[in-house]
């Protein structure tokens, strides 16, 4: 995996992105249900979970070594049948055994159907920034569009329970503003 400088800046801000998007990237609430909110059908589809690598970026913000497997979820929030979300989650092994361990086990249901129900889960601030087809995030969101933009925005953050953090990645796909 290449690792660039840039790939370590995210910002607390969202500057020049649009006005548009901007209200779902800040939404500190459960984005899940903000989708289910706007459309008919909801979905998650599964793309990927297990032990994987991360990106050095999020391997930093987990305080692990950048070769150390995590486990990893990714998958694709649909909504009325269109990709809105690409949601990339990574957490510890260690963590895995202890407070986050129901994660393994969500299928196609949602990640935040467990992080805003559990009173007892805590939630740092957002971090922005636009992912570049550079960006493993960016190709990994890109596999499902027919058109691939030149740019997405993405959001992060990090969820603690017990102490122990699991850091959620959301990159937000064009269809996403069509949703009212």
């Amino acid at each position: 995996m290449t690792f660039y400088m840039s790939d370590l800046f995210w910002n607390g801000a969202s500057l020049g992105c649009a006005a548009a998007l901007r209200p779902w990237l800040h939404d500190h609430g459960s984005l899940t249900q903000r989708i289910q909110q706007r459309c008919q059908q909801f979905a998650v589809h599964p793309v990927r979970s297990g032990l994987a690598r991360i990106a050095f970026d999020e391997a930093v913000l987990l305080g692990i070594a950048p070769h150390q497997l995590t486990y990893s979820r990714e998958v694709f929030l649909f909504a009325d049948g269109k990709p809105v979300v690409f949601a990339h989650s990574a957490c510890t092994r260690a963590h895995l055994r202890g407070a986050w361990a129901s994660i393994t086990g969500l299928g196609n249901r949602s990640l935040g159907s467990l992080l805003f129900t559990h009173p007892q889960v805590i939630r740092q601030p957002l971090h922005f920034r636009s992912l570049r087809p550079l960006h493993p995030l960016f190709r990994s969101a890109a596999a499902q569009l027919s058109v691939v933009p030149n740019m997405l925005w993405a959001r992060r953050s990090l969820f603690y329970l017990h102490e122990a953090p699991l850091l959620v990645t959301e990159v937000f796909l064009p269809q996403i503003l069509l949703l009212k």
